[in-house]
């Protein structure tokens, strides 16, 4: 297939006047510009030979019109008229083969033409205006041709991806590949949804988003070609190529392309069960949490994402056992800003974004409160780390939060939680999980249980988690499991015997219980 600069080469650059003189055929007329110099960047999109003085009734604009003013001689009205009706026509120039109608540029048609803004080129060399009209006529259907040929490789491409059930991201990078700039989503609000292209590139785009898009954005001569993204009468986003340097007629029927693409995968369910919102902040967090990339490369994303960064404190917390959406409508029903992303099943990242001078420990509070209140869940996990004013902490904050969250997971103990669980509260389950990977904890675990893991017979690994978990309880693990207290003792004696040790005594318990902490966070 076809790629960005190999595309993007074969394609004419949009023809300007100023362009249209540059090309050596013109050249040998020795042109010279009387008037309307501002104006040489007019885009020409045809090239006419005219002489009537009522010559606009023909022209449909952007026509480079060539005379030799053969019928205008010696009537300054006509000449007059001749320009205002190119004027009204919005023809791109007008260029007059100086000669026996004309030796000298005439100054009535001059003068109008300066008024109009119309350039008005003369030739000061006997021209054959049959070359300069195949010239410029075969570079632009040169030009449109490969402009079409772009927009249906690209449509090919993404109709394929598309059919493969391929992610947002994908399309985005066919995208990004053929235009050779910045691709970026928005929704109406001109949050970033998604984004391709060079990371160098998008992040100089995104470091001032908002403020670019509102100002810029609607301008092409900039090299920004936006398309609408929406469907039944309704808008809901917008892609915008930022910085694009080809054809802009290219530039605009690959934005319409990428546009139709994207509204199409959107309808068919985007091979995600997640909103493109939802994706965008879940690949933020997800990039902050596992801290491949620098939390100062991920700033201009954040904030394009309309997370006020500026002078925050930040709260990260990680909750379990509650929906990404309900979270989200929590978020907006207390007023705090935030993303919210599912990170693995079961566990969601929240990051708050506070103003300086608020509570941010209560607030959690608040949103733990509000949530288990809503949900009508007591068992929900909602984990915290500590306040962060600097946002390159962000990134252990987030893993913080989630080591407690994991820590709590499978603890009987979940109950009696409070609404906010922070790494002080989860003591030696916190530490075991830490260290959960080193070689030394995984072998001391598998020689501490190895009687139990080795032949497990009954469910004694289970009635020994209790055990422990009720801190020796007889009672209490009998009544859990089910089971009289004279069958307990027996499993308890069981246990005992297969570890060889002894749980009445205090070392020898506190020993297996660190070695099942351990064995359980590795199997989770």
């Amino acid at each position: 297939m076809t790629t960005t600069l190999d595309t993007l080469e074969t394609l004419e650059p949009a023809l300007s006047v100023r362009q249209v003189l540059g090309l050596e055929r013109v050249l040998a007329g020795e042109p010279e510009v009387v008037a309307g110099a501002a104006q040489l960047d007019r885009p020409v999109r045809w090239v006419h030979v005219a002489e009537a003085a009522d010559v606009g009734v023909m022209l449909s604009g952007g026509e480079m019109v060539l005379t030799t003013g053969v019928l205008l001689a010696g009537d300054e009205g006509k000449q007059a008229e001749y320009i205002q009706s190119l004027h009204r026509a919005e023809a791109a120039a007008v260029v007059l083969g100086l000669g026996r109608a004309f030796p000298a540029p005439p100054d009535v048609m001059r003068r109008a033409a300066e008024r109009c803004g119309l350039p008005m080129v003369v030739l000061h060399r006997p021209f054959p205006f049959a070359e300069l009209t195949e010239e410029v006529q075969s570079r632009l259907v040169r030009r449109k041709f490969a402009a079409v040929s772009l927009s249906e490789s690209v449509r090919t491409a993404l109709t394929a991806l598309i059919t493969a059930g391929a992610p947002l991201q994908s399309l985005l990078d066919e995208v990004a590949s053929h235009s050779a700039c910045p691709v970026v989503v928005t929704n109406l609000a001109h949050r970033v949804l998604a984004t391709a292209g060079e990371r160098p590139a998008v992040d100089d785009v995104l470091r001032d988003w908002e403020r670019i898009a509102r100002q810029a954005g609607g301008s092409e001569g900039d090299g920004w070609v936006r398309a609408e993204l929406g469907g039944r009468g309704e808008r809901w986003g917008q892609i915008v190529l930022c910085g694009y340097r080809g054809d802009m007629t290219a530039g605009r029927l690959l934005a319409d392309r990428a546009a139709e693409a994207l509204v199409l995968h959107r309808m068919l369910g985007g091979g995600s069960a997640h909103t493109w919102e939802e994706q965008s902040a879940q690949s933020l967090l997800t990039d902050l949490v596992s801290g491949v990339v620098p939390a100062r490369q991920l700033l201009p994303r954040a904030r394009a994402a309309g997370l006020p960064v500026n002078r925050r404190t930040f709260v990260p917390l990680v909750v379990r056992d509650a929906e990404p959406a309900q979270l989200d409508r929590m978020l907006r029903v207390l007023g705090l800003p935030g993303l919210v992303a599912e990170l693995t099943d079961g566990a969601t990242a929240v990051l708050l974004s506070l103003a300086r001078d608020q509570d941010a420990e209560s607030l959690a509070v608040h949103f733990a409160t509000r949530l288990r209140t809503a949900s009508g869940q007591t068992r929900t996990v909602v984990a915290a780390a500590g306040p962060r004013t600097g946002w390159d902490e962000v990134p252990a904050g987030l893993r913080e939060a989630q080591h407690v969250a994991d820590a709590v997971a499978d603890s009987s103990a979940a109950l009696d939680l409070p609404a906010v669980v922070r790494l002080r509260d989860v003591h030696l389950r916190g530490l075991i999980r830490l260290l959960r990977d080193d070689p030394h904890v995984q072998s001391f675990a598998e020689r501490e249980l190895d009687g139990l893991l080795c032949a497990p017979g009954e469910d004694l690994l289970a009635v020994l988690r209790t055990y422990l978990a009720t801190g020796r309880n007889k009672s209490r693990t009998a009544q859990l499991h089910h089971v009289s207290r004279p069958a307990l003792y027996r499993r308890i004696e069981a246990i005992q015997t297969r570890l060889g040790v002894d749980l009445d005594d205090f070392e020898q318990a506190a020993s297996v219980h660190i070695a099942l902490l351990a064995y359980d966070a590795q199997q989770g």
